[in-house]
Protein backbone atom coordinates (compact mmCIF):
# COMPACT_ATOMS: atom_id res chain seq x y z
CA UNK A 1 0.00 0.00 0.00
CA UNK A 2 1.71 3.31 -0.79
CA UNK A 3 1.36 6.08 2.15
CA UNK A 4 -1.31 8.67 2.10
CA UNK A 5 -0.85 11.89 2.88
CA UNK A 6 -3.31 10.96 6.21
CA UNK A 7 -0.20 8.61 7.09
CA UNK A 8 1.71 11.04 6.85
CA UNK A 9 -0.31 13.49 9.18
CA UNK A 10 -0.42 11.16 11.54
CA UNK A 11 3.41 10.55 11.46
CA UNK A 12 3.65 14.62 12.49
CA UNK A 13 1.46 14.11 15.44
CA UNK A 14 3.57 10.78 16.49
CA UNK A 15 6.85 12.25 16.13
CA UNK A 16 6.63 15.27 17.50
CA UNK A 17 7.67 14.86 20.80
CA UNK A 18 10.88 13.45 19.54
CA UNK A 19 11.96 15.91 16.96
CA UNK A 20 12.51 20.05 16.18
CA UNK A 21 10.15 21.94 14.03
CA UNK A 22 13.00 23.31 12.19
CA UNK A 23 13.36 26.91 11.31
CA UNK A 24 12.58 27.82 7.17
CA UNK A 25 15.36 30.36 6.37
CA UNK A 26 15.74 32.69 3.38
CA UNK A 27 18.32 35.09 2.47
CA UNK A 28 18.07 38.17 0.09
CA UNK A 29 21.75 37.55 -1.58
CA UNK A 30 20.84 34.21 -2.67
CA UNK A 31 17.48 35.09 -4.04
CA UNK A 32 19.76 37.89 -5.93
CA UNK A 33 22.35 35.12 -7.39
CA UNK A 34 19.25 33.12 -8.27
CA UNK A 35 16.77 34.95 -9.49
CA UNK A 36 14.25 33.00 -7.31
CA UNK A 37 12.61 33.38 -4.10
CA UNK A 38 13.64 30.57 -2.12
CA UNK A 39 12.68 28.93 1.01
CA UNK A 40 15.49 26.77 3.24
CA UNK A 41 13.53 24.02 5.36
CA UNK A 42 16.56 23.65 7.78
CA UNK A 43 17.00 20.16 8.87
CA UNK A 44 20.27 20.65 9.52
CA UNK A 45 19.11 22.03 13.00
CA UNK A 46 17.32 18.68 13.22
CA UNK A 47 17.88 16.25 16.07
CA UNK A 48 20.84 13.80 15.27
CA UNK A 49 21.63 16.63 12.71
CA UNK A 50 19.46 15.63 9.54
CA UNK A 51 16.05 14.81 8.62
CA UNK A 52 16.06 10.96 8.89
CA UNK A 53 15.26 11.86 12.49
CA UNK A 54 11.71 12.27 11.61
CA UNK A 55 11.65 8.62 9.34
CA UNK A 56 13.53 6.89 12.07
CA UNK A 57 11.35 8.48 14.86
CA UNK A 58 8.41 7.09 12.95
CA UNK A 59 9.53 3.68 12.67
CA UNK A 60 10.43 2.97 16.23
CA UNK A 61 7.29 4.91 17.68
CA UNK A 62 5.10 2.46 15.49
CA UNK A 63 6.61 -0.62 17.18
CA UNK A 64 4.57 -2.57 19.01
CA UNK A 65 5.46 -3.42 22.47
CA UNK A 66 6.77 -7.16 21.35
CA UNK A 67 8.75 -5.73 18.52
CA UNK A 68 10.21 -2.78 20.28
CA UNK A 69 11.77 -5.43 23.16
CA UNK A 70 13.94 -6.76 20.61
CA UNK A 71 15.11 -3.88 19.16
CA UNK A 72 15.85 -2.30 15.89
CA UNK A 73 18.49 -2.64 13.36
CA UNK A 74 20.21 -1.14 10.14
CA UNK A 75 22.61 -0.59 7.25
CA UNK A 76 23.74 2.86 7.51
CA UNK A 77 26.78 5.08 5.94
CA UNK A 78 25.69 7.75 8.35
CA UNK A 79 22.54 9.95 9.31
CA UNK A 80 20.11 7.42 8.84
CA UNK A 81 21.93 5.26 11.73
CA UNK A 82 22.82 8.05 13.40
CA UNK A 83 18.96 8.67 13.96
CA UNK A 84 17.56 5.31 14.29
CA UNK A 85 20.00 4.86 17.08
CA UNK A 86 18.54 8.37 18.68
CA UNK A 87 15.17 7.49 18.44
CA UNK A 88 15.83 3.68 20.14
CA UNK A 89 17.62 5.78 22.50
CA UNK A 90 14.62 7.70 23.15
CA UNK A 91 11.77 4.72 23.62
CA UNK A 92 14.76 2.82 25.85
CA UNK A 93 15.50 -0.30 23.43
CA UNK A 94 18.61 -1.10 21.74
CA UNK A 95 19.83 -0.20 17.80
CA UNK A 96 21.93 -2.29 15.97
CA UNK A 97 23.62 -0.72 13.19
CA UNK A 98 25.64 -1.81 10.35
CA UNK A 99 28.36 0.50 9.10
CA UNK A 100 30.57 0.91 6.13
CA UNK A 101 34.19 0.88 7.50
CA UNK A 102 34.68 4.19 4.78
CA UNK A 103 31.68 5.74 6.59
CA UNK A 104 32.76 9.40 8.29
CA UNK A 105 34.25 9.08 11.53
CA UNK A 106 32.20 12.00 12.70
CA UNK A 107 28.81 9.98 11.92
CA UNK A 108 30.29 6.84 13.78
CA UNK A 109 31.49 8.67 16.82
CA UNK A 110 27.80 9.80 16.92
CA UNK A 111 25.98 6.27 16.26
CA UNK A 112 28.09 4.94 19.14
CA UNK A 113 26.99 8.74 21.50
CA UNK A 114 23.73 7.50 21.38
CA UNK A 115 24.26 4.24 22.64
CA UNK A 116 23.98 1.82 19.63
CA UNK A 117 26.12 -1.28 18.78
CA UNK A 118 27.96 -0.46 15.49
CA UNK A 119 28.96 -3.61 13.35
CA UNK A 120 31.70 -2.78 10.65
CA UNK A 121 31.37 -3.79 6.93
CA UNK A 122 33.54 -3.83 3.65
CA UNK A 123 31.93 -0.60 1.52
CA UNK A 124 29.45 -2.51 -0.77
CA UNK A 125 25.58 -2.84 -0.20
CA UNK A 126 26.25 -6.64 -0.95
CA UNK A 127 28.98 -6.56 2.83
CA UNK A 128 26.06 -4.03 4.34
CA UNK A 129 22.73 -6.32 3.10
CA UNK A 130 24.42 -9.73 4.62
CA UNK A 131 26.10 -8.19 7.65
CA UNK A 132 22.66 -7.12 8.50
CA UNK A 133 20.87 -10.22 7.85
CA UNK A 134 23.42 -11.82 10.10
CA UNK A 135 22.74 -9.02 12.90
CA UNK A 136 18.85 -9.27 12.51
CA UNK A 137 19.28 -13.20 12.54
CA UNK A 138 21.43 -13.38 15.90
CA UNK A 139 19.35 -10.59 17.42
CA UNK A 140 15.64 -11.01 16.17
CA UNK A 141 15.58 -6.82 15.74
CA UNK A 142 13.33 -5.43 13.79
CA UNK A 143 14.93 -4.00 10.40
CA UNK A 144 14.11 -0.37 9.67
CA UNK A 145 15.18 0.09 6.05
CA UNK A 146 17.20 3.80 5.73
CA UNK A 147 14.42 5.06 3.13
CA UNK A 148 12.15 1.91 1.67
CA UNK A 149 10.30 1.38 4.48
CA UNK A 150 6.23 3.33 4.70
CA UNK A 151 6.99 4.25 8.13
CA UNK A 152 10.22 6.11 7.20
CA UNK A 153 8.75 7.41 4.27
CA UNK A 154 5.64 8.94 6.06
CA UNK A 155 7.86 10.50 8.99
CA UNK A 156 10.07 12.37 6.07
CA UNK A 157 7.01 13.74 4.33
CA UNK A 158 6.49 15.87 7.34
CA UNK A 159 9.35 18.15 6.80
CA UNK A 160 7.79 19.01 3.86
CA UNK A 161 4.24 19.60 5.81
CA UNK A 162 6.38 22.07 7.67
CA UNK A 163 8.04 23.59 5.13
CA UNK A 164 4.63 24.36 3.04
CA UNK A 165 2.92 25.10 6.38
CA UNK A 166 5.25 27.61 7.10
CA UNK A 167 5.80 29.86 3.95
CA UNK A 168 3.24 31.16 1.25
CA UNK A 169 1.82 29.10 -1.38
CA UNK A 170 4.93 27.78 -3.47
CA UNK A 171 5.62 27.00 -7.35
CA UNK A 172 8.08 24.31 -6.68
CA UNK A 173 9.29 21.91 -3.62
CA UNK A 174 12.74 20.90 -4.33
CA UNK A 175 14.64 17.96 -2.24
CA UNK A 176 17.67 16.14 -3.15
CA UNK A 177 17.37 12.12 -4.23
CA UNK A 178 19.25 9.17 -2.77
CA UNK A 179 17.25 6.22 -2.36
CA UNK A 180 13.98 8.37 -2.63
CA UNK A 181 12.76 8.45 1.04
CA UNK A 182 12.27 12.15 1.61
CA UNK A 183 11.66 12.83 -2.19
CA UNK A 184 8.60 10.19 -1.90
CA UNK A 185 7.62 11.68 1.45
CA UNK A 186 7.67 15.29 0.01
CA UNK A 187 6.17 14.41 -3.23
CA UNK A 188 2.83 12.84 -1.58
CA UNK A 189 2.80 15.88 0.87
CA UNK A 190 2.80 18.47 -1.60
CA UNK A 191 0.87 17.09 -4.40
CA UNK A 192 -1.81 16.96 -1.05
CA UNK A 193 -1.24 20.40 -0.07
CA UNK A 194 -0.25 22.39 -3.12
CA UNK A 195 -1.63 20.34 -5.79
CA UNK A 196 -0.89 23.29 -8.59
CA UNK A 197 3.18 23.38 -7.32
CA UNK A 198 6.10 21.00 -9.13
CA UNK A 199 8.05 18.62 -6.94
CA UNK A 200 11.63 18.37 -8.24
CA UNK A 201 14.70 16.66 -7.42
CA UNK A 202 18.22 17.31 -7.38
CA UNK A 203 20.63 14.67 -7.86
CA UNK A 204 24.51 14.45 -8.73
CA UNK A 205 25.85 13.89 -12.12
CA UNK A 206 28.23 11.09 -10.30
CA UNK A 207 25.33 9.04 -8.72
CA UNK A 208 22.38 9.50 -11.21
CA UNK A 209 20.28 6.23 -11.10
CA UNK A 210 16.89 7.91 -10.21
CA UNK A 211 17.23 10.42 -13.39
CA UNK A 212 17.89 7.02 -15.34
CA UNK A 213 15.63 5.03 -13.90
CA UNK A 214 13.09 7.89 -14.66
CA UNK A 215 14.02 7.82 -18.04
CA UNK A 216 14.12 4.17 -18.28
CA UNK A 217 10.65 3.31 -16.64
CA UNK A 218 12.20 0.71 -14.08
CA UNK A 219 14.59 1.19 -10.80
CA UNK A 220 18.50 1.18 -12.62
CA UNK A 221 20.39 0.44 -9.34
CA UNK A 222 23.92 2.68 -8.35
CA UNK A 223 27.20 1.46 -9.80
CA UNK A 224 29.80 2.76 -8.10
CA UNK A 225 29.09 6.04 -7.83
CA UNK A 226 31.57 8.93 -7.41
CA UNK A 227 30.10 11.64 -5.37
CA UNK A 228 30.94 14.63 -2.76
CA UNK A 229 27.52 14.11 -2.07
CA UNK A 230 28.43 11.07 0.49
CA UNK A 231 24.77 10.78 1.49
CA UNK A 232 23.08 10.28 -1.96
CA UNK A 233 24.99 6.93 -2.96
CA UNK A 234 22.25 4.60 -2.89
CA UNK A 235 19.66 3.19 -5.25
CA UNK A 236 15.71 4.15 -5.30
CA UNK A 237 13.62 1.59 -3.73
CA UNK A 238 11.14 -0.38 -4.83
CA UNK A 239 8.37 1.14 -1.98
CA UNK A 240 9.58 5.00 -3.62
CA UNK A 241 10.15 4.41 -7.43
CA UNK A 242 6.84 4.42 -7.79
CA UNK A 243 5.58 7.58 -5.83
CA UNK A 244 8.51 9.19 -7.67
CA UNK A 245 7.40 7.97 -10.93
CA UNK A 246 3.76 8.92 -10.34
CA UNK A 247 4.29 12.40 -8.41
CA UNK A 248 7.97 14.21 -9.19
CA UNK A 249 8.12 16.20 -12.26
CA UNK A 250 11.50 16.03 -12.79
CA UNK A 251 15.27 15.26 -11.31
CA UNK A 252 18.24 17.85 -12.42
CA UNK A 253 21.72 16.60 -12.51
CA UNK A 254 24.68 18.65 -10.96
CA UNK A 255 28.00 18.31 -11.01
CA UNK A 256 30.69 18.02 -7.96
CA UNK A 257 31.94 21.62 -8.89
CA UNK A 258 28.40 22.70 -9.39
CA UNK A 259 27.48 21.27 -5.53
CA UNK A 260 30.46 22.60 -3.94
CA UNK A 261 29.60 25.95 -5.49
CA UNK A 262 26.53 26.00 -3.62
CA UNK A 263 27.57 24.58 -0.67
CA UNK A 264 30.00 27.29 -0.12
CA UNK A 265 27.15 30.18 -1.23
CA UNK A 266 25.24 28.66 1.56
CA UNK A 267 27.83 28.23 4.15
CA UNK A 268 29.25 32.00 3.27
CA UNK A 269 25.94 34.12 2.47
CA UNK A 270 23.87 32.23 5.00
CA UNK A 271 26.21 31.43 7.66
CA UNK A 272 24.95 27.81 8.25
CA UNK A 273 26.79 24.62 8.25
CA UNK A 274 25.33 22.01 5.53
CA UNK A 275 26.37 18.92 3.90
CA UNK A 276 26.93 18.36 0.39
CA UNK A 277 24.17 16.66 0.13
CA UNK A 278 21.83 19.14 0.91
CA UNK A 279 23.29 21.59 -1.74
CA UNK A 280 22.40 19.49 -4.48
CA UNK A 281 18.90 20.83 -5.08
CA UNK A 282 20.57 24.62 -4.83
CA UNK A 283 23.32 23.94 -7.36
CA UNK A 284 19.85 22.88 -9.71
CA UNK A 285 18.52 25.77 -8.99
CA UNK A 286 21.71 27.69 -9.86
CA UNK A 287 22.33 25.70 -12.91
CA UNK A 288 19.38 26.31 -14.93
CA UNK A 289 18.17 29.58 -13.71
CA UNK A 290 15.99 30.70 -16.28
CA UNK A 291 13.49 27.38 -15.83
CA UNK A 292 13.40 28.75 -11.90
CA UNK A 293 13.38 33.01 -12.63
CA UNK A 294 10.90 34.24 -10.51
CA UNK A 295 9.27 31.33 -9.00
CA UNK A 296 8.68 30.54 -5.04
CA UNK A 297 10.84 27.71 -4.28
CA UNK A 298 10.98 25.81 -1.02
CA UNK A 299 14.41 23.66 -1.10
CA UNK A 300 14.60 21.03 1.83
CA UNK A 301 18.27 21.45 3.16
CA UNK A 302 19.19 17.64 4.34
CA UNK A 303 21.25 17.80 7.10
CA UNK A 304 24.45 19.33 8.41
CA UNK A 305 26.84 16.38 9.85
CA UNK A 306 29.50 17.15 8.49
CA UNK A 307 33.59 15.83 8.42
CA UNK A 308 35.26 18.88 8.83
CA UNK A 309 38.55 17.63 8.12
CA UNK A 310 37.40 15.44 5.03
CA UNK A 311 35.44 18.19 3.48
CA UNK A 312 37.75 21.50 3.72
CA UNK A 313 40.83 19.25 2.08
CA UNK A 314 38.58 19.80 -0.75
CA UNK A 315 38.59 23.52 -0.99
Amino acid sequence: MQPTFQNIQEAAQRIAPLIHRTPVLSSESVNHISGAQLFFKCENFQKAGAFKMRGAANAVLSLSDEEAARGVATHSSGNHGQALAKAAQSRGIKAYIVMPETAPSVKKKAVAGYGAEIIMCKPTLQAREDTLAEVVKRTGAEFIHPYNDERVICGQGTAAMELIEDTTALDIVMAPVGGGGLLSGTAITTHAMLPQAQVIAGEPQGADDAYRSLQAGKILPSESPNTIADGLLTSLGTKTFPIIQELVSEIITVSDEEIMAALRLIWERMKIIIEPSCAVPLAAVLQQKEKFAGKKIGIILTGGNVDLEALLSKF
